[in-house]
């Protein structure tokens, strides 16, 4: 592409009415439109998360119409979703009463534009068909409580994990099972309300470390799965070591300002020959290691006959 081509390119961008957005593979804006900054009011020097920008605009009644009264639980769920596959279409109603329908695109990196244009003027009950289908399919794979992935769709994705680095033997991962400590404890102290309380913010806890390209869900009772393409187990400890000390040091219940809790996480990495069980097990091993001893910590599943062997006769 030659200068000039740029130079009109840069040009037409700037007037046209299409939104055009381009994020990092941790959801920063990295660059937008005039159009774009418009409608979702990001000045021309910020370069906010997408997370941050739909916090602000629906405190402030602008941008996007978003329906909830838990607008953190409305993020979660949608940073699942945001570049869960290489290329989608979703369709979104704006304050100002444009709908906008948008194609988002995803790298292998994770960086994922977004290319809107204004479909106001469609039939509104095609519209509304459309919305209600996909409502119906977000809802079929989201923890009611927690707004996370649910059981099928995390352990599905794990299938997906696995036959991508059976299919690439250049791909890797790792896999972590996470589990909030003495929860049943905490339930029969401050009851199952606070409980739920405890849940909902462990989710949240979670926000600032679930890349793009992970998958994050509630798998059953208090424990969790994260799913890390293309991490060694060097790099998902220091993940789960930064997210346990996070953890630690949040206060969830406004009510019991002292109150604090911890969570124990235990890591697999991706073995040729793998199915869904043989990973999953390894990551269950690995967190009872690190609930004997002493819970609060990051353990990883070693080889029979090392210094952290698990051994399946010894309580957790």
């Amino acid at each position: 592409m030659t200068g000039e081509h740029v130079k009109a390119l840069m040009g037409l961008q700037a007037r046209t009415s299409v939104l055009i957005s381009l994020y990092d593979q941790h959801g920063r804006l990295r660059f937008a439109n005039a159009a774009f900054r418009s409608a979702y009011h990001v000045g021309v020097d910020e370069a906010p998360t997408w997370a941050e920008i739909t916090r602000r605009n629906h405190a402030a009644l602008r941008g996007e119409v978003i329906e909830t009264s838990d607008i953190e639980g409305w993020i979660i769920s949608h940073l699942e979703r945001r570049g869960s596959a290489p290329s989608c279409q979703v369709e979104t109603e704006l304050h100002d009463g444009r709908v906008l329908f948008a194609t988002e695109t995803v790298d292998e990196n994770g960086w994922l534009l977004s290319i809107a244009v204004d479909v106001t003027a469609i039939n509104e009950e095609e519209r509304k068909h459309r919305r209600d289908r996909d409502f119906a399919l977000r809802d079929s794979n989201v923890d009611e409580l927690t707004s996370v992935p649910n059981r099928r769709h995390t352990l599905g994705k794990l299938a997906e994990f696995i036959q991508d680095c059976a299919e690439n033997p250049q791909m890797w991962g790792c896999v972590a099972i996470l589990d909030i400590d003495y929860f049943k404890a905490i339930n029969d102290r401050h009851g199952p309300h606070r409980a739920d309380e405890v849940l909902l913010d462990f989710a949240r806890q979670m926000q600032g470390f679930v890349r793009r390209t992970d998958c994050f869900g509630r798998i059953g009772g208090e424990e969790f799965m994260l799913i890390l393409p293309d991490t060694t187990v060097s790099e998902a400890n220091l993940i789960l070591d930064r997210l346990l000390d996070k953890v630690r040091n949040a206060r969830p219940l406004a009510k019991i300002p002292e109150f604090y809790y911890t969570c124990s996480a235990g890591v697999a990495e991706y073995r040729e020959g793998d199915k869904v069980s043989d990973i999953y097990a390894r990551a269950s091993r690995a967190l009872h290691l690190a609930k004997r001893e002493g819970r609060d910590r990051v353990r990883r599943y070693t080889l029979p006959g090392s210094d952290q062997e698990f051994r399946p006769d010894q309580t957790s």
